[in-house]
């Protein structure tokens, strides 16, 4: 049992940051929803991690069960309203940091448009996954997801533009 322990203390160490970091990407911002999912993550890691198969990297399995989640909690709620998002940004009175921030509030109301899956995948492309590991999360061909990533990101340069 001590050494399931300390395997999933190393997996959710290395893990939390990305884990966290997305479920922020789909909940707004929302630092206190974030956590509450990211937690409701890791436990369905540890209770699941016995059946963990090898069949894909742990941090791929660990994704796939985070967008679930995530999924899930978006069909259940109400769209969260961007008024809050970003409020953990210092404020400033530098005018270029100060656009900085619209155009990003900007980016992140846009991508809560997006359709769930698509939501999904520019999310994950944000967080640096490579292509063909979001393809393998989101069970869709690496050519498949190149030409939604091409898509997704000219949707959101001309909802940002706007």
């Amino acid at each position: 049992m001590k050494l399931l322990e300390n395997q999933f203390k190393s997996i959710y160490e290395a893990n939390y940051p990305k884990v966290i970091r997305l479920c922020l990407g789909y909940t707004n911002g929302d630092s206190v929803l974030s956590k509450d999912l990211t937690q409701e993550i890791f436990i369905k890691v540890w209770q699941n991690l016995d059946s963990f198969r090898n069949q894909s990297s742990i941090s791929t399995w660990i994704y796939r069960i985070a967008v679930n989640t995530c999924l899930i909690e978006l069909r259940n709620k109400k769209p969260i309203r961007l008024s809050n998002h970003l409020n953990h940004l210092e404020e400033s009175n530098e005018s270029s940091k100060e656009d900085k921030e619209v155009k990003l509030k900007q980016l992140y109301k846009c991508i809560s448009n997006l359709k769930p899956e698509n939501k999904s995948i520019i999310l994950l492309e944000l967080e640096g996954l490579p292509q063909k590991g979001i393809a393998e999360i989101m069970g869709l061909s690496h050519e498949a997801i190149r030409v939604r990533i091409h898509r997704i990101k000219n949707e959101l340069t001309k909802c940002v533009k706007k």
